[in-house]
């Protein structure tokens, strides 16, 4: 397998390793790293926050194997995120990878920032009046208030945006406002920056793997966690105060619900981004598909790229 690269020389494909929450990615590309000599770099947005471990579900050091890991713990819960300096980080770090040599793992489900990765993604202009009339209007109203105008504004946008990400309604909508188009004729059609395999784990028992998983994160401590992350700013931050798991436990310590319905809500959320993560994915054609409940998927995903030219 060989690759061109921007400056036009060779070195390994870009292996994205993707899919739904608790599909098996992370088991997979240790696996693949070991295999191939490889290196992860992290594509979930919300494992970018460092103190943001258990509702992530983060690997640990000891879980990683030895395997490099890129992008883990890179900013503190009080910053928003920018997708525009991810794609900077994510192809700096592929860049270096490939440079010694060895294959570049983009693992994670956040589809987004892949997208703005292995794509030629460029960003609209911002407008920093306009940002702050709607961030105040959010703070105001709450992002369901702003979901309704963007779905009228723009369907297809409202569609791939959860009603409860404020931050990225606001963006959507800062865009229409400023570009005078709706959100998604800005995006551009997908060029790539990087050959890619694109390697996408599912698997049918999901919402059993979903409940167990959230229990988990109960009994290891989420709610601590939250809690030791208040004083960093988790509560007043646009982007890591959104995060599933957080978001609802934020929600009980406010008072708003109960820790069960807490608990619940977890739940059901994280099923409902499911849907949504597999909808994006399944709209792309060059996406290979892998059951991650398979006794030998790591041979079929090894097969796969083996095969790719």
């Amino acid at each position: 397998m060989r690759v061109n690269d921007r400056d036009g020389l060779t070195g390994p494909t870009v292996i994205a390793v993707v899919g739904p929450t608790a599909a098996g990615k992370s088991a997979l590309s240790i696996a693949l790293a070991h295999a191939l000599g490889g290196e992860v770099v992290n594509c979930d947005s919300m494992q970018l926050y460092r103190g943001m471990d258990i509702g992530t579900a983060k690997l640990t050091t000891v879980e990683r194997q030895g395997v490099p890991h890129h992008l883990l713990d890179i900013w503190p819960v009080s910053e928003p995120a920018s997708v525009a300096q991810y794609q900077r980080l994510a192809r700096e770090a592929i860049d270096a990878i490939q440079a010694r040599g060895r294959v570049a793992l983009l693992v994670g489900g956040s589809g987004l920032y892949q997208r703005a990765v292995l794509e030629d993604f460029s960003f609209p202009g911002t407008d920093a009046a306009v940002r702050a009339r709607l961030e105040t209007e959010l703070a105001r109203v709450g992002p369901g208030v702003l979901h309704a105008r963007l779905r009228a504004a723009d369907p297809a946008a409202a569609d791939k945006i959860l009603d409860s990400n404020g931050r990225r309604i606001v963006r959507a909508l800062e865009v229409i406002e400023i570009t005078g188009k709706r959100f998604t004729a800005s995006l551009p059609d997908p060029v790539p920056v990087y050959p890619v395999l694109q390697l996408a784990v599912d698997r049918a028992d999901l919402d059993e793997r979903i409940a167990r998983r959230v229990a988990g994160m109960w009994a290891d401590g989420l709610l601590d966690e939250v809690r030791g992350l208040l004083p960093q700013g988790l509560a007043g931050s646009l982007t890591a105060s959104r995060a599933l798991g957080y978001q609802q436990v934020l929600a009980y310590f406010e008072g708003t619900c109960t820790e069960q319905q807490a608990y619940d809500d977890t739940v059901t959320g994280t099923r409902r981004f499911v849907r949504r993560q597999r909808s994006w994915l399944r709209r792309d054609p060059s996406v290979r598909w892998l059951d991650g409940a398979a006794p030998d998927l790591v041979e079929q995903a090894l097969r796969m790229v083996r095969e790719t030219p």
